[in-house]
């Protein structure tokens, strides 16, 4: 695991050097620098490399890498699953291999298949290989988009990184809001792809590769995620085969020369990598995070750790339980630091503080992320089903139901005994939104679930100067990828769409930028290449089975995970957001989203800003993540438009760099 940075149709070392510098907290092991503006006849170009060593904690897995001759040259970030295979292969064809890293094989596999090399590798990934013969850069970014990848062109020169910030050295790469992307920020919490926040700063799309050939790019699909054709093997094979497939696949995850662990929140996910875990490494040490005595009443305060000790003592794992009352008001500007971009889901506070407390102990964790969308695990997916049945609710029962009932019982969520109330609202202010859109074509429903503001909400919030400017519905994104899948059964269709936008976008961006803030590499078992192609060919009963979400992973579990685990409802995350607004960043709320402040960033109406604040405050409406996703864009601009001296930054270790 690593960060990379560099440039073609230009090599300035210095920038090179600042780049890799921004992006340390990635590699605090190692960093090298590949300069090959060596003759005035070839093209000029920079690459750069901070290590976290994972594999062969030698010097002999220096980056960047070359072939024997020196003509391809490698800057990578990731781990590829099954090096080991491809790495024995390219030894019986002659290739010499001078260290035990995945990373080598890169350069030796582009001589033997060209760019269909991708195709070959099983794992997460983002690199750029100079191919010096050809004059040719390439950018590669892994199927599912677990590895990051941003690039800038100015002119005929393309910059590249792991991480905005570091393109940011550039003085030809200005900090300037894209207004394009706000109403989708403000609707969705994040940027779908591959537009960022950032004028001019694109994101390479996963399964995608870049070419830089003579001063223009060209980005195609090396891979996409196809449906079907469907296997005929019987339910109780394919439960089997699932269980297998995935016991594999986490076996190929645990190999490490450095400490493993695993992020356990008691879930169904977590807790069934664990159970298989601990058939390759008994004893897997495991994390779980609480935030005692701050959720109150009206949170989705969690029970994680109440099951995550149940597995632990189940599979005879060792659980360390972080409870932690965080500096909020202080953790939330280096954050929004580390994500470079403005992601506004709060379960990202979680993913840094454990990453941060576990990086003394492991290198390496293990994540649920992605079980959800291959498997239908979320609530959206079930609407549908849920929409069905609401419509054969007469007309004004359904609107009795959904106009006085449900707001009574978000008035008095403890009058259901035995759930938590935060619990109750959710359920609530979900089934109100799937009775007021269970008329309308599938894809328009799932896409305004998805959403936190409406059309109508979004004309109100942004200015009208701004709104000028969007010729386009903000969901124009999530429309065009179901077209790319029409043909297909709608649970597959959702879970397409999830994994284009909702997946690389919001989840596995912030997961990987705040583990490797703490230089903490996370691995996805559930996105590992043969359990996301096998899920692909599963026929979509087996995904939603009734009222049974994720039923294949059920069925495959049962009889292994507790029952209480595998029945357990899914909910939302489980930190005391509301009471963070309320208490310890009720200032920075006031300050940060004033009346004042609102109108001089002159990006939304004031007044509509005000209303939400005091209604949220008040408890006459619930804003939460509206006010969230606001004080985050603040805090962003703040950081990287203002550039702001107020932030206080982690401290950057200084290495010396290898030169190649």
């Amino acid at each position: 695991m690593c960060g990379i940075a560099g440039m073609v149709g230009v090599s300035d070392e210095s920038l090179l050097a600042e780049m890799l510098v921004r992006t340390r907290h990635r590699g605090p092991d190692d960093s090298g620098v590949y300069l090959g503006n060596r003759d005035s006849s070839t093209e000029r170009v920079a690459l750069g490399n901070n290590r976290l060593s994972i594999l062969d904690l030698s010097p002999a897995g220096h980056q960047p890498m070359s072939n024997e001759d020196g003509t391809i040259w490698v800057a990578y970030n990731g781990e590829i699953y099954n090096f080991p295979e491809l790495r024995r292969e390219l030894k019986r064809q002659g290739h010499q291999l001078r260290s035990e890293t995945d990373s080598e094989i890169l350069p030796h596999l582009y001589e033997q298949d060209g760019v269909e090399m991708a195709n070959r590798l099983n794992g997460m990934f983002a690199f750029a290989l100079w191919d010096e013969p050809g004059q040719r850069l390439f950018l590669f970014r892994d199927r599912m988009g677990i590895k990051p990848l941003y690039y800038a062109k100015v002119g005929r020169k393309l910059y590249f990184a792991s991480e905005i910030k570091a393109l940011l050295a550039s003085a030809e790469i200005r900090a300037e809001i894209n207004p394009q992307a706000l109403d989708q920020y403000c609707a969705f919490l994040y940027v779908p792809g591959p537009q960022t926040m950032f004028r001019g700063i694109c994101k390479l799309p996963p399964g995608h590769k870049l070419t830089w050939h003579n001063g223009e790019i060209e980005i195609q699909p090396y891979w996409s995620l196809q449906y079907g054709p469907y296997s005929q093997a019987s339910d109780a094979e394919l439960v089997i085969e699932f269980r297998e497939l995935l016991k594999r696949a986490v076996g190929r995850q645990l190999v490490s020369d450095v400490p493993v662990g695993l992020f356990l929140s008691g879930g169904l996910d977590s807790s069934t990598l664990l159970a298989l875990a601990s058939q390759f490494n008994p004893r897997t040490r495991c994390y779980c995070i609480a935030y005692p005595g701050k959720a109150g009443a009206l949170e989705q305060s969690s029970e994680d750790v109440r099951y995550a000790r149940l597995v632990a003592q189940k599979f005879d794992s060792e659980l360390v339980e972080f409870h932690v009352e965080p500096d909020v008001a202080g953790l939330l500007p280096k954050m929004v630091w580390h994500l470079d971009e403005p992601v506004a889901d709060p379960a990202a506070i979680s993913t840094y503080l454990i990453s941060r407390d576990a990086k003394s102990e492991v290198t390496v964790l293990l994540s649920g992320q992605g079980a959800d969308e291959v498997l239908a695990g979320y609530r959206v997916h079930f609407a549908p089903v849920m929409a069905r049945a609401i419509s054969m609710i007469p007309s004004r029962l359904r609107r009795r139901l959904a106009n006085g009932f449900l707001p009574w019982l978000q008035k008095h969520p403890a009058i259901i005994p035995g759930i938590a109330q935060g619990l109750v609202l959710a359920a609530c202010r979900h089934t109100q939104r799937v009775i007021s859109t269970a008329g309308l074509p599938a894809a328009e429903q799932y896409t305004l679930l998805r959403s936190y503001l409406n059309a109508a909400g979004l004309a109100n919030l942004l200015k009208a100067d701004l709104k000028h400017e969007l010729d386009r519905d903000y969901r124009f994104r999530f429309r065009e990828r179901f077209q790319e899948c029409s043909g297909e059964e709608f649970v597959n269709q959702m879970l397409y769409v999830d994994t284009k936008t909702f997946l690389p976008d919001l989840n596995l961006t912030y997961s990987d930028k705040l583990s490797m803030a703490c230089s903490i590499e996370t691995r996805v078992p559930f996105l590992d290449d043969e359990v996301v192609g096998f899920l692909a060919k599963v026929p979509a009963r087996l995904k939603i089975r009734f009222s049974t979400q994720k039923y294949l992973l059920r069925k495959a579990m049962k009889g292994i995970l507790p029952a209480g685990v595998l029945s357990r409802r899914k909910a939302g995350f489980g930190l005391p957001v509301r009471s963070w607004l309320r208490n310890e960043l009720r200032e920075m709320v006031g300050d940060l989203l004033s009346y004042n402040q609102v109108r001089k960033r002159g990006l939304f109406n004031p007044e509509v800003v005000e209303n939400m604040v005091q209604a949220n405050a008040s408890g006459n409406g619930d804003y939460t993540l509206q006010i969230w996703s606001l004080l985050t864009l603040e805090l962003w601009q703040q950081t990287f438009l203002d550039q702001s001296q107020a932030l206080e930054l982690p401290p950057i270790p200084v290495l010396a760099m290898g030169r190649a």
